[in-house]
This record gives C-alpha cells, structure tokens and sequence, in this order.
C-alpha cells in the first residue's frame, strides 16, 4: 500500500494509541505491524488453500534469505538488529500464521488456545516491547500476557466470522465466549505492572491501547446471551468510547506511579505454554 501504512487501516485502536507515542518509535512500531500483517493477509486471503500456502512459502523464504527487494522485508531486518529480537520469536509468528492455512482449523484445548494465542500476537507484543525498550524479563513476560489477552479479545469478538471460515478456535456458545473473555482478563491483569518499567514516553500509548481493546470484552459480555450477541454485529470501540477510556488511562498512568508490587511478584500463566516452547530462550 502505497500511501496508507496497514496500521491505520486494519488496527484502529493501535492507530488510537499510537498518536500518543514519539512520531520516530510510532514508524517502527509501524513497520512491525506492517511485517505481521502482510503475513496475515496471506492466510486470511479468500483464496485456495494451495496458492496460499505457495505465496506464504515465497514470503517466508524472502524473510529467511533477506530478500531486500522488499521494503517490508528489510525494515523488520533493521528492527531485528536495532533491538536485538531473537529469529525465534519471528519463526513462532510464522508458525502461528501457518497454522491457519488449512481448510479447517480447531483447537481442542485450553494449552492449544494459549499457545496460538502467543504464536500470533504473544510474540508481537514481545517485539513491539523490545522495539519501546523494555529489557527486564518479567516485564517482556507481561508484554507477552498483554498481546495474549488482545488475540482472545478477538477471538471471542470473531467468533461468528471465523466460523464461517471454518476456523474454530473456541466453540460458538455464549458461555465459551465468557469463559474466553474472563481469561483475556487474566492476561490483561498480568500485564497491568509491566508498564511501568516502558520509558515514561512510550508508557501512556500501551495504557490506551490496553483499555481500548479490554473494553471489546466487557462490551461482548455485556450482551449477557448469544442471542444478543448475534444480532449486534461486529463489536467495536467507538471513538467517543476511545476518547472516555483514554482519559481513564490517565488514572491508570497516576495508579502505576503509586502500586509498590514488583513485576517479578506477579504469577504469568505461561505454564502451558512452556510445555511446548520456552519463552525463557525468547526473552
């Protein structure tokens, strides 16, 4: 896209938040967003499950090969080597990414839920957090948790889209949705002490952009039955909304200044995930 970058097309509440970041660390941010979206697109595309994979493999081997021919390909490369990102959280992305490409998609478990859910946004939280210079391993941890909860808030937001895609992430019921909500909120939680330790010019923009989305959950389970829920259509922030919880934010910015519980105290539900990858060697 030649005169719009995917950021402000696809992510409107990170578009919100991002206004309140320096104008320079926004760019980078940006070019992140841009590298995990154009992955996106690709399994997303209305497309046969054979070209999608063929595209997929041709981005993937550009990635892998430093293909520079591509403007997005060699801005991930220089965020990459800036903030020292390891290769194995950008193959986890990959791998999440890929699991979608299939004509049906089901996950069978909650350890199957969480470790999608890190694979497609759990590592983009991380990369945007070493991108804002965070470097404490509790708070990348709580990084992870923050994009974590965003992945079940869409999730349970998505539902009936992506059914009709014959992807089944969790079941089509209300209480499913609930239940997906209520853990989001676990993650959004954790991740709540973390931001603390982002540079005071970057903190504000991850409390928006963290009350934003959260808000989605509590309008979804405001619906109260699935009745409900089917006849509102695709739930949205809107931007009266986004300008309440953005004044909120301001209340979160000044309860920060004043908790005394240390990152490190706080308990990250990442066992079941470390069962199949360890987060230690991303961090």
């Amino acid at each position: 896209m030649s005169d719009k970058n995917y950021i402000s097309i696809y992510a409107k509440s990170f578009s919100w938040a991002g206004f309140f970041l320096p104008k320079e660390t926004f760019k980078k941010c940006s070019a992140l967003y841009d590298f995990c979206r154009i992955i996106d697109n690709i399994a997303d595309d209305n497309e046969k499950i054979e070209n999608k994979e063929k595209k997929f493999s041709q981005f993937e081997n550009d990635f892998n090969q430093k293909n520079f021919d591509s403007p997005i390909i060699k801005k991930m490369w220089d965020l990459i080597i800036e903030f020292n990102i390891s290769l194995k959280i950008v193959q986890d992305l990959f791998i999440g990414i890929k699991s979608d490409i299939k004509n049906e998609v089901k996950l069978n478990s909650k350890k199957d839920l969480l470790i999608y859910s890190y694979r497609v946004a759990g590592t983009v939280g991380l990369m945007m957090a070493k991108i804002l210079k965070v470097n404490k391993k509790s708070s990348l941890k709580s990084a992870i948790d923050l994009g974590i909860a965003m992945q079940l808030t869409n999730i349970s937001r998505d539902v009936i889209e992506d059914s009709k895609n014959n992807r089944f992430y969790i079941d089509k019921s209300f209480e499913e949705i609930s239940s997906t909500i209520n853990l989001a909120d676990t993650f959004y939680e954790n991740s709540f002490y973390s931001i603390k330790d982002i540079p005071i010019s970057f903190r504000f923009s991850i409390l928006v952009a963290r009350r934003i989305y959260r808000k989605i959950g509590y309008k979804i389970l405001s619906k109260k039955n699935l009745e409900n829920y089917l006849n509102s259509g695709k739930i949205y922030v809107s931007n009266t909304e986004k300008i309440l919880e953005t004044f909120l934010s301001i209340f979160d910015l000044i309860k920060l200044s004043f908790i005394n519980k240390k990152n490190d105290q706080v308990q990250h539900d990442h066992d079941l995930i470390n069962e199949e990858i360890n987060l230690d060697e991303r961090i």
